[in-house]
């Protein structure tokens, strides 16, 4: 992310650099099953106002059936599946199949919302198996793909669309299939680069009942498989060093978590605003600073492969959208971004071949940005083998345009895709004296409120547009940045210990220091 450099308003036009760390453990591509055939899964037999879709039951323990019913405008055909009233309700649009070969099937829909509802999802149940949900994700305009897999046991199961609405709350679902195959997240990660220093400056985590201990535990427990820390390489407040690195990439792993190591060759944050040499290899030339990327990215590797803590996976630069060590590695000059990242590969695979390399951009709902980068870098011979996009929805377009990126990414490269970083704002108020990054309602994303449920429900729902990835490429996500709560001495600013922090209010720990529902999403299948 772009990084905050004052704390003034328009320290809101930067993003802050976010990194992420995604877990390497590669997602076999999902064979091609032929779909179980649903009766009217595009809801294309029926015209406009249909109560009861032809193959479709409509159910509602309060009588208000008609809030489900069929209208013009669908996903792919001419018309789609709505649930709405003028008034509060409770509706279920469902299609029981039987006669089912036992298995894990998937069930696909293209949805809309205009969100507010108290629920609105997805659900396969009366499979034999527990059920299954997820949630439709507010998304006004764009469609969304949307997934949930379930074991069928007992040869039937039932495909429900409910609603628990609000007056005037509305959502469209269309051109479902159910087909063999399951769905689900290989990596769960945040960032937790601040901890070390928030806690050598007396920073106290709490769980959810408000018993100290330690942040990682409390991840852990809540669900988190994966924590990503950055290297800067010679900081001012000598943290996120290589040392510091050392010693959290321990209990990391301690934790039984996955670690995720990314490098911004930089003493400081590095993003698509900010590249900036470190001071020890200032007046290098090219060809030193390929020597110099290879030999700092070996040295920190290889320290933690001496201690037993291998990094899994490696972040080759941090949001290099306009390249990296500028100005020698910009992007106005590709060969030599080129020699630059090929350098950080090499290394990488010189100490551990199995440590999956990823290329790591900002702006991830930006499709034209994302396909000119790595175009350019696949014509030069750029090597990775992940593509991680920032995702932050109150910056980077909407929700379908991050679906739209994310998959061409996966599809257009051949390569797993994972959410690099993304964050939301529990409440809106600072606990320090900095200005929050997010701290206005006009900047919030539309249907998503500065609450604890509303930070839930984002990651959630983001989790759910990398999971319906095509092709299990959908790897999974990193939260940024879980344990930067406000502690006095442990702000943006590496260079200036009375900095404040400005994130706080996008943390995974609340004001109270205890740990947020939103660690709700690290149980995501």
């Amino acid at each position: 992310m772009f990084h905050p450099r004052r704390t003034s308003r328009t320290l809101k036009t930067l993003l802050l650099p976010l990194a992420a760390t995604l877990a390497l453990t590669l997602l076999p591509a999902q064979s091609a099953n032929a779909a179980t055939p649903l009766t009217n899964p595009g809801f294309e037999a029926n015209s406009t106002g249909t109560a009861t879709p032809t193959g479709w039951t409509a159910h509602s323990a309060t009588g208000q059936t008609a809030a489900s019913f069929t209208e013009a405008g669908g996903h792919s055909g001419s018309y789609r599946l709505s649930h709405y009233s003028a008034a509060a309700y409770k509706v279920e649009t469902y299609q029981y199949l039987s006669g089912l070969t036992n298995g894990t099937y998937k069930l696909t829909a293209w949805v809309r919302s205009g969100g507010g509802q108290n629920s609105a999802y997805l659900a396969l149940k009366n499979c034999g198996s527990a059920e299954q949900r997820t949630d439709i994700p507010v998304s006004s305009s764009g469609w969304l793909r949307i997934v949930t897999s379930v074991a069928v046991t007992n040869n039937r199961c039932t495909i429900s669309v409910t609603s628990d609405a609000r007056a005037g709350n509305w959502i469209n679902v269309d051109d479902l299939t159910f087909a063999s195959g399951s769905s689900a997240l290989s990596v769960k990660g945040s960032d937790v680069s601040s901890l070390a220093k928030s806690e050598a400056k007396g920073g106290v985590y709490k769980n959810s009942s408000g018993a100290p201990g330690d942040a990682l535990a409390i991840l852990r427990s809540a669900g988190q498989n994966y924590a990503r820390l950055k290297v800067w390489v010679n900081p001012a407040d000598g943290y996120n060093d290589k040392t510091h690195v050392l010693a959290v990439a321990k209990r990391v792993k301690a934790q039984g978590m996955k670690l995720l190591v990314d490098f911004h060759y930089s003493d400081t944050w590095a993003d698509p605003g900010a590249q900036a040499k470190p001071a020890a290899w200032s007046g290098h030339s090219y060809s030193q600073l390929r020597t110099d990327v290879y030999h700092h990215t070996y040295d920190v590797l290889n320290a933690l492969k001496a201690q037993g803590t291998t990094a899994d996976m490696v972040q080759v630069g941090n949001e290099i959208n306009g390249g990296m060590l500028w100005n020698e590695g910009s992007t106005s000059n590709w060969p030599q971004l080129a020699g630059l990242l090929n350098s950080g590969y090499d290394a990488v695979k010189a100490v551990s071949s199995g440590t999956t390399v990823a290329i790591h951009l900002a702006e991830g709902g930006d499709l034209a940005g994302t396909r000119w980068w790595f175009d350019n870098a696949v014509s030069n011979g750029v090597k990775f083998d992940i593509v991680g996009l920032s995702y932050y929805g109150y910056w980077h377009g909407t929700l379908a345009d991050f679906q739209t990126t994310l998959d061409d990414a996966a599809s257009r490269y051949g390569k797993p895709v994972y959410l690099a970083e993304t964050a939301y704002p529990f409440r809106l108020d600072s606990e320090d004296a900095t200005e929050n990054i997010i701290d206005l309602a006009s900047e919030l994303v539309p249907g998503y409120a500065a609450s604890p449920a509303g930070q839930t429900r984002w990651m959630k729902d983001v989790a759910s547009i990398v999971e319906a990835v095509p092709n299990g490429r959908g790897l999974g996500v990193f939260y940024w940045e879980s344990t930067w709560t406000a502690v006095t001495g442990n702000g943006w600013d590496p260079t200036d210990p009375s900095s404040g922090n400005g994130w706080e209010n996008q943390a995974l720990f609340g004001y109270d220091d205890r740990a947020l529902p939103a660690m709700a999403w690290f149980s995501h299948r």
